[in-house]
């Protein structure tokens, strides 16, 4: 049985704002930003705000605007909440194109839910895991390293290198297996220990090697069998796997979509990221007991299945670099094909202002798990079956009151010197006596 735990995903976006008349766009990206955020900072009085459906919207560093979902413990909820993350950025963007028209600006806003600019920069998606308190954290992480390096073969999301295909933006990007920086230095898992939780029970494990997907299945995949094998390394298991050179690794691994490259293991034997895969994934399987799980362990052995045998359409509604693929297989059939038109159809792809995303899945060229009904609810409301229920219940009942607020992860308080801060320290925590006075308050 898999033990419950809490998921959630921080995505980055890149930003620009694209001339209507061609050249030179006509305002950067710091400034596109702040048109975006206009009614952001409006209504909660800062580009840093928690929203009533228990997620947090910000501009982050570099002019990129970031969603992060709220604490999630299932599967269908932390798929609508990312993707409720993604349409409400989107339509700020929007929002944004109609006034820089309105003000005689001749630009469009585009929001790209990608990893990598023109310019070689790189912005992420990070997937966040709570797990146990416990000694042996660093060796839990070492042992699924070799995991996180070859899980980019299912659920990397494309890259575009020169005309040539990669599984994944953020490979070439990573320089350490584990490192408590992010940028400077960035890892595969990165080790500030940061729980937003009960510092003496739980820790935080931040995995920030991973693309931002577009394709559902592909973060379905990336959470669920993550989840899987972290159940099955807090339970002992260490795998046996160390790769000799993990950097080389995940830069060979991603450049081959043949999966045949291979990588040197401590004890001398070399394996494909497809042999890895599957050794992770013949480990676990048998805990995939609950339906999503068994879903995504499905799309799990058939991607990595696919890339062992070259045989990708069977995959290629379902895993963004497939999907990719076949994307580009088509465009380049067509007369008149050019890297540079291949280079747009690429980026466009990330294009979320563009809904190109939607238009596919209605015709059946990229399969959708979530329902537009669950994603607009998760839009309005917090997932019930975790702490987010009470930060969004706070947060609505404070901008409904017009209240003025202050939130993180863990509190919530008013401002209000009457009314005390309340810190919520357990993630799994739906009820709490201090959290519904503070509330009630709120609302009063």
């Amino acid at each position: 049985m898999i033990p419950r735990r809490i998921w959630g995903v921080e995505t980055e976006y890149g930003l620009t704002c694209a001339s209507l008349d061609g050249g030179v766009p006509p305002i950067d990206a710091d400034e596109a930003a702040r048109y975006m955020f206009r009614p952001v900072v409006a209504s909660g009085r800062s580009t840093n705000v928690f929203l009533k459906n228990g997620g947090r919207l910000y501009l982050d560093v570099g002019s990129h605007p970031e969603y992060a979902t709220a604490e999630c413990d299932t599967l269908p909820d932390l798929l609508a909440q990312d993707r409720a993350g993604a349409e409400m950025l989107a339509e700020l963007a929007d929002a944004a194109s109609v006034e820089l028209e309105a003000q005689a600006v001749r630009g469009r806003l585009h929001l790209f839910r990608n990893n990598v600019d023109s310019a070689g920069n790189s912005f992420g998606c990070h997937e966040n895991y709570l797990v146990r308190r416990r000694p042996d954290f660093p060796a839990m992480v070492a042992s699924l390293i070799p995991y996180f390096v070859s899980r980019q073969i299912v659920v990397g999301a494309g890259h575009l290198s020169g005309d040539t295909l990669a599984f994944s933006q953020r490979a070439t990007q990573t320089w350490d297996a584990t490192s408590s920086a992010t940028t400077r230095s960035r890892p595969i898992v990165n080790t500030r220990d940061e729980p937003h939780a009960d510092v003496d029970k739980y820790r935080r494990m931040h995995v920030i090697v991973g693309d931002s997907n577009m394709a559902e299945g592909s973060t379905l995949v990336k959470v669920a069998a993550t989840n899987l094998v972290l159940a099955a390394a807090e339970s002992g298991a260490r795998f046996g796997l160390e790769l000799s050179d993990p950097m080389r690794a995940i830069r060979e691994f991603s450049t081959d979509l043949t999966g045949t490259v291979t990588a040197e293991l401590t004890d001398g034997r070399r394996m494909t990221a497809a042999s890895i895969q599957r050794y992770y994934l013949d480990a676990v399987a048998e805990l995939a007991t609950e339906p999503w799980h068994a879903l995504a362990v499905d799309l799990w052995r058939r991607g990595v299945d696919a890339v062992a045998s070259g045989q990708h359409d069977a995959v290629d509604t379902e895993l963004d670099w497939a999907i990719k693929r076949k994307l580009f297989i088509g465009y380049g059939a067509r007369p008149g094909a050019s890297n540079a038109g291949l280079k747009r159809l690429s980026l466009a792809y990330h294009d979320t202002t563009e809904r190109l995303r939607e238009r596919m899945e209605a015709g059946g060229l990229i399969r959708r798990f979530t329902t537009p009904e669950a994603v607009r609810h998760a839009g309005e409301h917090p997932p019930a079956t975790t702490r987010a229920a009470l930060r969004g219940a706070f947060v609505g009942a404070a901008q409904d009151a017009r209240r003025d607020h202050a939130v993180d992860w863990m509190h919530l308080k008013l401002a209000d010197p009457s009314q005390r801060a309340v810190v919520l320290l357990d993630p799994f925590a739906t009820e709490d006596a201090a959290a519904a006075t503070l509330i009630a308050a709120a609302r009063s």
